[in-house]
């Protein structure tokens, strides 16, 4: 193996390290702040009860840190195998790629969970900015801030063209918007409110600048994409 290529792929394995290590070291303290209402849930979630477990908060927050081993171990198992074909980044792309999905669908899934008069309730919307903002409490406030932030983060880390603050704050505000659309439409007995929009997207911002350190900024150029084995051979 030539020495530069070896130069090069030790940076990006220590960047991927570290880039675990953080969403690691941001779970532990999501437990630590969170563990008295998270164990009030676990005999519910533990007995596979859907009732009290899966339709709450604290249920899934707590199982989304539970399953966090089979989501490294997904990111693990993704990132050997494109490493095996050669491709540039692999530990970088393997932990984006999970990290959204296991960070984003637990919460999409709570804010979409009927309420007890879901399809025979009106639709409600609510328009004027900031006037939900004062009934949503602490735990509202925070679960918002989580729909979209692991989007936010990972998003810049895995794809170039979302790099940027301004691209992050469309992402989230946009997907904040078909949420909300989604209850209106399906009348899932729910409020779709502007400060559900404005408070996910801060939420999704805010997890980008967290990331930003790692940030994909540039396309992998063509010196670092494998060469075809012919070219090898020569």
């Amino acid at each position: 193996m030539p020495h530069d290529v070896s130069l090069t792929a030790r940076p990006r394995r220590t960047r991927g390290f570290v880039l675990l290590a953080a969403a690691l070291l941001g779970a532990a303290g999501a437990v630590f702040v969170l563990r008295r209402p998270l164990m009030m849930s676990a005999p519910v979630c533990m007995a596979g009860r859907w009732h009290g477990c899966y339709d709450t908060f604290n249920g899934v927050v707590l199982m989304t840190l539970v399953t966090l081993p089979l989501a490294a171990l997904a990111a693990w198992v993704l990132a050997r195998r494109r490493r095996a074909a050669g491709v540039p980044s692999a530990w970088r792309m393997s932990l984006a790629e999970v990290g959204m999905v296991h960070g984003t669908v637990p919460f999409v899934w709570l804010t979409l969970m009927p309420g007890g008069a879901a399809g025979t309730a009106p639709a409600r919307v609510s328009l004027v900015p900031l006037r939900d903002l004062v009934t949503m409490g602490p735990l509202g406030i925070v679960g918002n801030l989580l729909v979209f932030a692991a989007l936010g983060f990972f998003a810049p880390v895995r794809c170039a063209a979302l790099a940027s603050v301004p691209r992050i704050l469309a992402l989230g505000a946009g997907c904040s918007v078909l949420v909300e659309t989604a209850q209106y439409v399906l009348r899932l007995d729910r409020v779709s409110s502007v400060d559900d929009v404005l408070v996910n997207t801060a939420g999704a911002v805010l997890a980008g600048l967290a990331s930003r350190r790692w940030w994909r900024t540039t396309a992998p150029s063509p010196t670092d994409r494998p060469r075809p084995a012919s070219a090898t051979a020569g």
